[in-house]
This record gives structure tokens, C-alpha cells and sequence, in this order.
């Protein structure tokens, strides 16, 4: 081999070398890097583990080009200031709940949860096959901000309460921590709803602050330690029938992704809206066991005097947001009709099939 020969293998195979060393380098160099603001403590079980799943998955699927950092509530903004955090590019994304901007824009409440609306495969129904994402973006845009489904926590509880409720008579001058459209509804019963954070509602039970609070369903509530303080756990949460989860992209983020990164936070986004509600399943199935059994919960229903006068006033709550603006109209007009329709079949799918299997 001559000297020239092995000059020309030293020199391609340092380039080699550097070129193996340098790739990862460069690719780091352009990846990006995200900040997702939660309302969430962190990896609460529920939606605090969404917002980490979701995560996870762009940075997995995207080969690290997308690396997304996860704030709990606090760390970088308050819990309730997400929305704006996103739309004003403080971050690039958020993991919350729909039914916090309703004192922005009324209709959002709609995108989590309403009183007696729609069950967690209905609501997903109308959101991916009835219209509803269209509207949601709609609804959204003016906002700086593209939401998703971005996990659920399925059919919520009516909540905890530091002494039994046997009548409606018996909110009467309660303090209740119950947010969105539920929360209105227990204030015309005669509660005082209050907007309490996640994070603060175990100091707010004890010190006295509130008597009673909704928040989630077993699996979630019971790492809150809700049972140490309010030992009621009431039935059926005819004020959440649901619980989406949502994840938003600032509008300017969001238009800077090619489409493979749009393609892969969108996917992100529905693969965690369909495996919260499978883990949630799992985890309210164990939680509701060790809190009747282990930490001795007393599980009420509601009092029917209660039930049908919140179903009543329900309806009122839905026409009164529905005239505050075109935008709520809209929605509101969508969602009605597609819960009208899902009625006739949950009826005689659902509803029917779990009389006959308990009967």
C-alpha cells in the first residue's frame, strides 16, 4: 500500500469518525424544545400522568426532534392561567381543561363537560366524527391556540362532602369547589361554587375555606387524599358526566412544525385520549375498593329531590350561556343535537345492556 493510499484512509476515516460524532450533534442542535404548562400537580394520576404520556410520545415518535419539558401548575404559571400562557407564547403548549375559559369565551365549558350532557364515547364521538373539533378550533383560534383531546378521565364522581347531604336542602349556603358549568348549577341549588386549584383543595377542606368538593373520580381523588377530610363520597356525577382533557399548541408553535411534527403531536395527542380512558377505567375500578374498604368511605347517592331539580335547572344553565354570544349559540346548538341523537342509541346500547347484565 502506498503512502498516498494510506493517507487517504487516515484522512476518510478520521471524516468518518467525526461525522458519527458530529451527526448527533447537529441533530440535537435542531431539535426543539418545548415547554408544556399543565394546571396539574405534578404526575397527578389523571390528567398530571396525560400531560407526561403525551410528552413521552412526541419525543419518542419524533426521534427526539420534538422534546417537550412538563411544568406542573405553579412552576411556571398558575393553573387557571394556561390558556394565556400558550396563546402569548410564554410556552408552547398546555395540558388543562376546556370548562377554565368559560368566563373567556362561554362555549368552552363544552370541550369537557356539561350537567347531564354527553358520556365519555359520546362526547369523543362528537368531537372526532360529529363536528365538534371544527368548532372547538374555531372557538379557539381567536385565542392563539389549537386544542386536542389529550386524555379523559372518564365519568366523574358528584363528589366529596365533610357532612352527609339528605336533602336539596341541605347545600343550602355550602361552599363547594366546582368548577365550569356544574358549578353554576350548584349555585342556583343554593351552594356558593368556588374555583379552588387541584393543589389547594386538601388545605381548603381542612381549614374550612370549603365544605364539599368535585373533582374527579376515584382514581384520581384518592392521591389527593380527599377521604382523610371529607368522608361522603357522593353519586352519580350528574354535573361531569365526563372529563376530557385537553392539550393546546400555540398557533405560532404550531404553524412553525413541518408536517411530520404536526402529524406526530396530533397522533400524540389521540392515543393518550384513548389510553387515559382505559387507565382510568382500571385505576377508579381500584381506588373505588380501597376507599370503601381499606379507608372506610361512606359511598351516598344523591338525594332525588336533589337529582331532578339539578337536571331542571341544568337545562336553564344550557339556554342562558347558549344566548350569550353567536360562538356559544353554535356550539351549543351542535352539542344538544348530537346528545339527542346518542340518547336514542345509549339507551338501548349502554344503558340497556348494564340493566340486563346487573339484573
Amino acid at each position: 500500500m502506498t503512502n498516498i493510499t494510506r493517507r487517504r484512509l487516515v484522512q476518510t476515516g478520521a471524516t468518518g469518525v467525526l461525522g458519527a460524532v458530529a451527526a448527533p450533534s447537529i441533530a440535537r442542535a435542531q431539535a426543539k424544545r418545548w415547554r408544556m404548562v399543565t394546571s396539574w400537580p405534578k404526575r397527578l394520576p389523571g390528567p398530571g400522568m396525560s400531560a407526561e404520556r403525551v410528552a413521552e410520545r412526541i419525543k419518542s415518535s419524533s426521534g427526539g426532534r420534538l422534546d417537550i419539558s412538563v411544568h406542573a401548575a405553579g412552576e411556571v404559571v398558575p393553573a387557571f392561567e394556561v390558556l394565556d400562557a400558550v396563546g402569548g407564547n410564554v410556552a408552547e403548549m398546555g395540558h388543562t381543561a376546556a370548562f377554565y375559559w368559560q368566563g373567556k369565551m362561554p362555549a368552552a365549558a363544552f370541550f369537557t363537560t356539561v350537567p347531564f350532557g354527553l358520556t365519555p364515547g359520546e362526547h369523543v364521538a362528537w368531537v372526532d366524527a360529529g363536528g365538534g373539533q371544527a368548532l372547538w378550533d374555531e372557538l379557539y383560534a381567536p385565542f392563539g391556540v389549537k386544542p386536542f383531546m389529550g386524555g379523559n378521565t372518564g365519568v366523574c364522581m358528584g363528589g366529596w362532602f365533610r357532612h352527609e347531604v339528605k336533602s336539596r336542602s341541605d347545600l343550602g349556603g355550602m361552599k363547594i369547589r366546582s368548577l365550569g358549568l356544574g358549578g353554576e348549577v350548584y349555585r342556583r341549588l343554593g351552594a356558593t361554587p368556588q374555583t379552588t386549584p387541584p393543589a389547594e383543595i386538601v388545605t381548603s377542606l381542612q381549614s374550612g375555606v370549603i365544605d364539599a368538593v368535585e373533582f374527579v373520580g376515584p382514581g384520581t381523588d384518592i392521591a389527593l387524599g380527599l377521604y382523610r377530610v371529607a368522608p361522603f363520597y357522593y353519586y352519580p356525577g350528574f354535573n361531569k358526566p365526563n372529563g376530557t382533557g385537553e392539550c393546546i399548541v400555540s398557533l405560532n408553535a404550531w404553524n412553525a412544525l413541518d408536517a411530520e411534527l404536526k402529524s406526530i403531536v396530533a397522533h400524540a395527542c389521540a392515543v393518550e385520549a384513548n389510553f387515559a380512558l382505559a387507565e382510568m377505567e382500571r385505576l377508579n375500578t381500584e381506588a373505588l375498593a380501597a376507599l370503601t374498604g381499606q379507608h372506610r368511605v361512606q359511598l351516598r347517592a344523591f338525594p332525588q329531590d336533589l337529582i331532578a331539580a339539578a337536571r331542571s335547572i341544568s337545562g336553564d344553565v344550557l339556554g342562558d350561556l347558549a344566548g350569550r354570544s353567536p360562538a356559544a349559540r353554535k356550539v351549543h346548538d351542535s352539542y344538544v343535537a348530537f346528545r339527542e341523537r346518542a340518547g336514542a342509541w345509549s339507551r338501548i346500547s349502554i344503558k340497556a345492556v348494564l340493566e340486563a347484565r346487573e339484573s
